[in-house]
């Protein structure tokens, strides 16, 4: 069964009428680097983008997507494109919250965990990260969260005080912190390293969305899945400041809106994949349920700790995007 539709269609309405407008002086390629495998929708989502792109601009731009950290891995993406090797990329936004707090803006638990909430919370804290960014060489482009994150592990869990030593997976500050207040010893692996740190025992738990399971098969080695709904973390497309300006103005309009174009796509898709996601998993074998009230109550604590130590770290700045996430 494909699980993956195709968003061309739509992008490309939207980059027909921006062809006429778009004038670049030179054909030129750009080299995409993204972390996901192939068949991931963040993937697709950043192809179909491309497309619009080259579409949009007659051909004059051409975006080339290097899926599963083939070009440059998940880790390297972001100094990549700082630094001018690639002018564009795409990475998981919180996996840079250890250079600035305010990257875990997503990943704070429980802040956000509807796609409602996390569109709100977007909004909220899309003005300050894209300050953020501009002083780092990179503008930001679009950005499209995953589904809500559940806890996978090959046993049965009662409550956060079975994980007690339980190798976990993390990929971010976030999931890194929630091991250890569970009593997890967290394990920093790359989503295209996840199968096989599985197979070989390296991890033996992690939390994620239903697409990262069912990309990386992990019914081959893991029994459950909890739905918890922790958050609903963001990848994010920037491009490199420099090669940005080095744009005409018409083809920089080109990006911008097959971006947007892209973002709305992406976010529908990911809401809409969210139950088939889960339902994979089901069929492959796989406990899939909602956490039960112990486990649901002792993640929530963990979830109020988290909270207050990211608020702490983020300063003025974290709390003004609470704020008027709140209040929006």
């Amino acid at each position: 069964m494909q699980a993956m539709p195709k968003i061309t269609t739509a992008l490309m309405g939207a980059a027909a009428a921006l062809a006429l407008s778009a004038g670049a002086a030179y054909a030129e390629t750009w080299d995409m680097p993204v972390a996901y495998a192939d068949g991931n929708f963040h993937t697709q989502t950043a192809k179909d983008f491309a497309q619009c792109v080259a579409t949009g601009t007659g051909g004059e731009l051409e975006i080339v997507v290097h899926a599963s950290g083939s070009l440059f891995k998940g880790n390297e993406i972001k100094r990549a494109v700082q630094t001018g090797q690639a002018p564009i990329g795409e990475r998981l936004l919180s996996s840079h919250e250890n250079e600035d707090p305010i990257f875990g803006f997503d990943s704070v638990p429980f802040l956000a965990t509807s796609y409602e909430d996390a569109a709100k919370l977007w909004k909220a804290a899309k003005p300050t990260l894209t300050e953020v960014l501009d002083g780092q060489n990179l503008h930001l482009l679009y950005s499209v969260p995953w589904p809500p994150q559940g806890l996978y592990a090959k046993k049965e869990l009662n409550s956060a005080a079975d994980m007690q030593g339980v190798k976990f997976r993390s990929y971010n500050s976030a999931t890194a912190r929630m091991a250890e207040l569970m009593g997890a010893v967290p394990v920093q692996i790359e989503a295209a390293e996840l199968s096989q740190a599985l197979a070989t025992g390296v991890a033996d738990s992690f939390i994620s969305s239903g697409s990262t399971g069912y990309d990386r098969k992990v019914w081959e080695s893991l029994t459950h899945w909890y739905e918890v709904n922790a958050w609903l973390p963001r990848n994010y497309i920037f491009v490199n400041k420099d090669a940005w300006s080095g744009l005409e103005e018409s083809t920089q309009n080109v990006l911008e809106a097959c971006g947007a174009m892209a973002e709305r796509l992406g976010t529908t898709d990911s809401q809409r994949l969210n139950d088939w996601y889960k339902a994979e998993l089901q069929a492959n074998g796989m406990t899939v349920q909602p956490a039960g009230d112990q486990l649901k109550s002792d993640l929530e604590k963990i979830g109020e700790t988290m909270t207050n130590e990211w608020l702490e770290a983020a300063g003025d700045q974290g709390k003004a995007i609470v704020d008027a996430y709140k209040g929006g």
